[in-house]
C-alpha cells in the first residue's frame, strides 16, 4: 500500500512539475505631453517646439523617450516580461511612439502600434502597443466622442465646439481567446467642470462594450485609461458600471482594481496633496470570473488585482512636490523627469 501511495504521489508531482502557467501584463500609462520638435499646423503645438515656451529641442525629446523606455523595462524587469498590451496617453502622433518602440532599452519587446489620429484641441491621442508574439491583432476602431442618444445634460456645454480625445478600440485574441481594449483619455477637470463629459465618455465606452459582448458572447474587455476621475465618481461607477468588489459583478458589469486601493490610500498622481487613481484598468464579467482553463484575472500582491508601479527614480526627491511623480517640467522648467501619473497594470493567467 504504502509503495501505491508513493508512486501515485510521484506521479502527481510530475503532473505539477510539467503544468505550466501561461502569465500576461496589460497596463496604461499616461506619458504626459509626448510631443515631437515639429510644428504640425493642425495641432496646438507651439508649446513643444524649439522656439516655444518650453523650447522643446531634440535633446530633450531625446530624454524624454529614453526616461519612457526606461520606465517600461523596469516594469518588465519587475514582471519578468513585457506587457502584452499597453494602452498610452497624451502622444502627439504616430511617429513619435514609433520613436519610443525604437529606443535601445525596449527594442527587444518588437513592440506593434495601434493610432489614430484624433479631434483633440490640445493635439494628442491615445494609442495601444502591443507584443504580436502575444496578441493577434484582429481589427480596431477610433470612436468618436458624439453627444446623441445620451440622456445626460449638456447644457452648459458648447457641443459644437467641443472637441476631445476618441476612444481607441482593439479587438483580437490571446492565446487563442477574443479580447477588445478600450484606452480612453477622458476630458479633464479644468476649472473644476467636466464631469458630465467624463460620464459621457465612460457611456460611449460602456455601450461599444456591450454590442462586442453581444457580437462576441464569451468576449473579454479590459477597459484602460486616465479617466480624470477617481473610481468612486459618477462616470466610473455609474456610466461604466465599476464596482468595486468582484462579489457585485454582475454580467453587464465590470470589476475596478484600483476602487479599493484608492479607497487605502494609494495613487498613480498627486494633486494639492490628495491621491488620486485616475489611471484605470477595469475587466468584464468574463475576465473577472473565467472558467477553469480560461484566461482570468490574478491577483498581484496584497490582495490587490491591480497595482500602481512607482519606483524611487520616477519620484519627486525633494521641495514641494516631495513624493509626487517626477514630471517633466516643474514651473516652467525641464527637469528630465518621466510623467506627473504613474502607470498602472493588471496580470491575467490560466494554467495549461
Amino acid at each position: 500500500m504504502k509503495r501505491l501511495f508513493a508512486i501515485a504521489a510521484a506521479l502527481l508531482l510530475g503532473l505539477s512539475a510539467t503544468a505550466q502557467t501561461r502569465t500576461y501584463v496589460i497596463g496604461f500609462y499616461n506619458l504626459e505631453n509626448l510631443f515631437d520638435i515639429y510644428d504640425d499646423p493642425a495641432k496646438n503645438d507651439n508649446e513643444f517646439l524649439p522656439d516655444g515656451a518650453n523650447q522643446w529641442t531634440q535633446t530633450k525629446y531625446e530624454k524624454k523617450l529614453a526616461n519612457m523606455a526606461h520606465v517600461i523595462k523596469a516594469m518588465a524587469e519587475d514582471n519578468g516580461r513585457y506587457h502584452t498590451i499597453l494602452g498610452v496617453s497624451e502622444i502627439e502622433n504616430r511617429m513619435v511612439l514609433e520613436d519610443l518602440v525604437a529606443q535601445d532599452e525596449i527594442a527587444d519587446a518588437n513592440y506593434q502600434i495601434v493610432h489614430y489620429d484624433g479631434p483633440d484641441r490640445r493635439g494628442v491621442d491615445v494609442a495601444l502597443l502591443y507584443k504580436p508574439e502575444q496578441f493577434t491583432f484582429i481589427e480596431s476602431e477610433s470612436i468618436p466622442f458624439t453627444f446623441e442618444g445620451s440622456d445626460i445634460d449638456f447644457s452648459d456645454i458648447d457641443t459644437d465646439y467641443f472637441r476631445t480625445r476618441d476612444i481607441l478600440m482593439v479587438h483580437g485574441t490571446i492565446a487563442g481567446e477574443h479580447f477588445a481594449f478600450y484606452v480612453m483619455h477622458l476630458p479633464s477637470r479644468t476649472g473644476g467642470k467636466g464631469g458630465n463629459l467624463r460620464s459621457r465618455g465612460a457611456e460611449i465606452a460602456y455601450r461599444h462594450g456591450l454590442r462586442m459582448m453581444e457580437k462576441y458572447p464569451g468576449i473579454k474587455i479590459v477597459a484602460m485609461g486616465d479617466m480624470n476621475d477617481d473610481p468612486f465618481d459618477e462616470s466610473m461607477r455609474d456610466y461604466y458600471h465599476g464596482r468595486e468588489n468582484m462579489e457585485e459583478v454582475g454580467k453587464e458589469d465590470f470589476f475596478n482594481p484600483f476602487y479599493k486601493m484608492v479607497k487605502d490610500g494609494l495613487g498613480s498622481l498627486c494633486y494639492q496633496g490628495q491621491w488620486s487613481i485616475y489611471d484605470q484598468i477595469l475587466v468584464n464579467y468574463d475576465l473577472a470570473f473565467a472558467p477553469e482553463g480560461g484566461l482570468k484575472l490574478t491577483p498581484i500582491n496584497k490582495g490587490y488585482y491591480g497595482r500602481v508601479f512607482k519606483k524611487r527614480f520616477m519620484e519627486t526627491k525633494s521641495g514641494q512636490y516631495k513624493g509626487y511623480p517626477l514630471r517633466t517640467f516643474s514651473n516652467g522648467a525641464f527637469i528630465s523627469g518621466y510623467s506627473d501619473h504613474y502607470p498602472t497594470y493588471i496580470v491575467i493567467s490560466k494554467e495549461q
